[in-house]
């Protein structure tokens, strides 16, 4: 294969590599083979436009239009003029695709499903960088640039992600690039011809083998390059303040390793408004609980605790393992009443989130699946993927049911707590400190003017609900919401946490979903139009505590209100049912649901059903086989060498053989065991050398003296009779003479450079020689059959046209 040849397949499989960090993005996979296909066609019409040759940016031109030739093919192939070529509907439709495909990213949670426009991003995004990394590379010559628009399809899987993409696709990623270097280089240095290089393999001299390819040079280079990727992903694992960077983890609430990790997860609120704008009611979920009032069973997904000035966002945390019973809700004291419920949940298949919606605070949950446990903010999130889709799951929680008396009375909270939770930037417009001091004037403590904030946005500010307005971003965002006045929860719920932050009060926002409505079969159903937020604000004693600001949406907490109703709004016809009592468990599904909307997941969800509460039994003995077997296999890798080695001398001091032939071999094995013993232990071999002056070498460099000496000596003797003598006389006791030399060897370079002979044995170099070996051989005879197929094809065509001549 060309130099060309080969830095165009490896521009092409850099781009396939960078390309797989996107896998997990959207399910199924089918868009990334149609890209690997159509970027197979663009990188051809490349290497074909080389060959004829055409100028480089004809070349580029190229590949451009059969790119989009492709494209048009694909997603709008009635548009175009006879099918095939585009035109102005062509790119109308691309416009409509791209941005349906801009709402789908927004709307679904990962993994998203593969739409037209999500598969258009998807596939033209691989197609562009594809194209850019050949015209780089291999049309201009210049690889390391190449790099950047790999960089790029990366870091936008990794940044849908939320940093998701995990080590693994950055060493695919990485791993691509690199070989598309050492192409660029070994294609570079082959065009100098015979290159110096170091010590070469099986006696060679210090030149270039004769086919190009420079070893000391390459090998170096490699090295360079692996050194590098492996000081990349250490420098990741050990510093974990990279968390959030382009090989961070996370990405859907994902975290890493069976007890930590972190999350960095994308904003739930993005799709929250339009959750609420859509025209029709979507159950997502269905719950029965033995609560007595439903009116405060909001369904927590998360809490969204950092704010720069302009919006509410989620920060990097740490996750555990989820325990069996959670730690006690932070700061809850034992004189708050408190009542413990059980919550059945279930969800429906098209209700994909990466977090567990619940009744808060939880304190055990039961649920099957990859979850892990957020401390901080007391959730539950997805790990690799996981979601909501289709899962019943069941929660016991606390119903915290705190006197007014006792917020208003509630000490001050923690110095970290209050500095973390009462952040400001300083870009925040005074307007909003100022409207919250002017709010709460004449108020005598902390939980009055919560309470004054909340009456002002629910009731006495004039502010309207209303879903299709959008205040903008910055942070002068707040100000036009409290200078406009209509909103809905996102605007309610920021504007009141962040001025309860003003004020000194610790503050931040839940997402989740309102109590919901009960439904025929005694569940209480929760659908798409329940999607809310709302602040919680913490308080000593009591812990972070419920606020309702948003007009005619939820309900304002009992604590929060001068005379506490009774009930809720959970129906006053319904019969409640006493905590003593187990939750009752309805059917398993809609009878009115077809077996066809049931496949496409639009049957809303189930029937809640009873989830055991399991005990913490242990691992099971599958799981401690699998640990072990990893375990076992994590600490053969580092000992590979020393087993390769040990079964290699094996091989070498085995029997003496029967015939001369045998016993001629064995011989050249023993010295080759010497030679190689000698280079374990630090003297490199010159096989420039007679044998006689190689064992000098090794007696002088090893500082032999002894039976040692005379070993090596003996065996080098032997090796000469073989070599040179007409008729040979075999030599006896070969092998006891190797074993001697290794323990002369060991006894004179001391104990460190023993222990290395041991574990990491010099001569295992050989392998790698090998393998580069047998690849160039594999490499050329492709090559050789390649030109001998084209000479008989040029030969049959070449004999018509003598004919006709």
């Amino acid at each position: 294969m060309s130099g060309r040849g080969r830095l165009a397949l490896c521009a092409y499989g850099a781009t396939l590599l960078a390309a797989a960090a996107m896998v997990p993005l959207v399910d199924p996979l089918t868009w990334l083979l149609q890209a690997a296909f159509l970027s197979a066609l663009v990188s051809g019409a490349g290497a074909a436009a080389r060959r004829v040759p055409l100028a480089r940016p004809l070349t580029v031109a190229a590949q451009a239009a059969l790119a989009l030739l492709m494209l048009t093919l694909v997603f709008a192939r009635e548009h175009a003029v006879l099918g095939l070529v585009p035109g102005p509907d062509v790119f109308g439709r691309f416009g409509e695709l791209l941005s349906a495909g801009a709402q789908d990213v927004g709307r679904y949670a990962i993994p998203a499903p593969a739409t037209d426009g999500i598969k258009l991003m998807l596939i033209g995004g691989v197609l562009l960088i594809g194209l850019a990394v050949d015209a780089l590379a291999v049309t201009y010559r210049s690889a390391a640039p190449a790099g950047l628009p790999l960089l790029a399809l990366f870091s936008v899987a990794t940044g849908l992600s939320g940093g998701g993409a995990g080590w693994w696709w950055f060493l695919l990623a990485a791993s691509g690039y690199l070989m598309l270097l050492l192409a660029e280089g070994r294609d570079r240095l082959s065009q100098w011809g015979r290159v110096f290089g170091g010590a070469p393999p099986h006696g060679r001299t210090g030149f270039d083998r004769g086919d190009g390819a420079a070893h000391a040079p390459v090998r170096t280079g490699r090295r360079i390059g692996v050194a590098t990727l492996g000081v990349a992903l250490v420098a990741h694992w050990s510093l974990p303040a990279l968390g959030g960077g382009l090989i961070g983890q996370g990405g859907g609430g994902a975290g890493t390793g069976s007890g930590g990790g972190t999350i960095n997860a994308v904003n739930p609120v993005v799709t929250l408004q339009d959750s609420l704008n859509q025209p029709e009611s979507r159950e997502w979920l269905k719950y029965k609980t033995n609560a007595k009032a439903t009116g405060d069973m909001y369904l927590r997904i998360m809490a969204l605790d950092q704010f720069d000035g302009g919006a509410w966002k989620f920060s990097v945390r740490k996750v555990t393992d989820i325990p069996a019973e959670l730690p006690r809700p932070e700061g809850l004291g034992g004189d708050v009443g408190t009542t413990e419920i059980r919550t059945n949940i279930s969800a429906a298949g098209a209700y994909k989130q990466g977090w567990l919606p619940m009744p808060y605070p939880a304190t055990k949950v039961a649920v099957d699946g990859k979850w892990r446990f957020d401390p901080a903010r007391r959730t539950i999130v997805g790990d690799r993927g996981q979601t909501t889709g289709g899962l019943q799951y069941s929660v016991t929680s606390l119903q915290v049911k705190p006197t007014a008396q006792q917020l208003a009375e509630a000490p001050k909270p923690p110095a970290a707590l209050l500095e973390e939770y009462t952040k400001v930037p300083d870009a925040l417009p005074a307007d909003v400190g100022s409207t919250a001091l002017r709010v709460t004037r004449g108020a005598d403590n902390d939980y009055e003017r919560a309470v004054r904030l909340q009456d002002w946005f629910a009731a006495d500010g004039g502010f309207t609900y209303d879903t299709q307005v959008d205040s903008g971003g910055g942070v002068g965002a707040i100000s036009r919401f409290l200078k406009n006045k209509e909103g809905f929860c996102i605007h309610f719920s920021f504007s009141m946490a962040a001025m309860a932050r003003t004020l000194g009060i610790p503050a931040r926002v839940a997402v989740g979903f309102t109590p919901g409505t009960p439904s025929a079969d005694g569940a209480t159903s929760v659908s798409n139009q329940d999607a809310h937020a709302w602040p919680e604000l913490y308080f000593e004693g009591v812990g972070w505590t419920r606020f309702e600001p948003t007009p005619t949406r939820g309900s304002a907490p009992d604590y929060t209100r001068a005379v506490a109703p009774s009930g809720g709004p959970s129906s006053p016809a319904e019969p409640e049912v006493g905590a003593s009592q187990a939750v009752p468990v309805g059917p398993s599904r809609s009878s009115d649901c077809s077996p066809q909307d049931r496949r496409l997941g639009e049957c809303g969800a189930t029937a809640p059903q009873d989830v055991a509460v399991s005990e913490d039994e242990g691992p099971s003995a599958g799981t401690v086989l699998m640990w072990t077997g990893a375990g076992a296999a994590l600490l053969a890798v580092p000992l590979l060498p020393m087993l390769w080695r040990t079964r290699l001398r094996r091989i070498r001091l085995g029997s003496e053989g029967r015939t001369a032939e045998e016993t001629s071999a064995r011989t050249l094995l023993v010295w080759q065991e010497i030679a190689d013993t000698a280079w374990d232990h630090g003297i490199p071999p010159d096989e420039s050398l007679s044998p006689r002056k190689a064992a000098a070498r090794i007696v002088r460099l090893g500082r032999l003296e002894g039976p040692a000496a005379d070993s090596v000596h003996r065996v080098a003797q032997a090796v000469e009779q073989v070599l040179y003598a007409p008729r040979p006389v075999p030599a006896i006791g070969l092998a006891e003479d190797a074993g001697r030399v290794r323990e002369g060897l060991g006894e004179r370079t001391g104990r460190v450079a023993a222990l290395r002979a041991l574990l990491l044995p010099r001569s295992t170099v050989r392998v790698v020689w090998a393998c580069s070996e047998r690849w160039n051989a594999l490499v050329e005879r492709a090559a050789t059959t390649r030109r001998r197929l084209l000479g008989r094809a040029m030969a049959r065509l070449r004999g018509p046209l003598r004919q006709r001549g």
